[in-house]
């Protein structure tokens, strides 16, 4: 047999071998991918979670900043008043102060939009306090003022502590 025949012989034996590798090869990479993809999928829902978790963590701490400020300026009672920062998280959809009407009450509400639908994170503060934040719906850090009045401008007839944005 000739140099021809040999190398065309070995050629021949060989080709089998190097499909059944790339089948098993193929095979191996399909089981791989069947079990990353669920992994996948449940990392994305959970960082999603995550991120409307972390929105009502944020507006927890902007309402609790301004029940703080709004308890200290109404106690020391008119003419007081402080400019304060807070940080407006995202997925906010509005926010009230002292009811959800925005009268006079002692609440500071944010709602907030989750997976699971609203959210309304609440602060409480002992005073009278009333407001208009519902311009302040972006995410953002906003100047706030917040003041004490010895007429509440939503209800001339009681003291409060007026918060508006700057």
């Amino acid at each position: 047999m000739s140099d021809l025949g040999k190398r065309n012989t070995a050629e021949k034996s060989t080709s089998p071998i190097k499909g059944q590798s790339s089948l098993e090869l193929l095979i191996t990479l399909s089981f791989g991918l069947i079990i990353l993809l669920p992994i996948v999928v449940l990392a994305f829902i959970q960082i999603s979670s995550s991120t409307s978790t972390l929105s009502a963590t944020e507006a927890q701490a902007a309402a609790s900043k301004l029940a703080g400020v709004s308890t200290t300026i109404g106690s020391q009672g008119f003419p007081a008043k402080q400019l304060t920062l807070i940080d407006v998280p995202p997925n906010v959809r509005d926010i009230f102060i002292g009811t959800l009407s925005n009268g006079v009450g002692h609440e500071i509400v944010f709602v907030v939009s989750t997976n699971a639908g609203l959210d309304y994170v609440t602060a409480y503060t002992p005073v009278n306090v009333s407001g208009y934040l519902e311009q302040l719906s972006q995410p953002g850090t906003y100047l706030v003022n917040v003041s004490a009045q010895n007429f509440c401008p939503s209800n001339t007839g009681v003291s409060c502590v007026y918060i508006s944005a700057t």
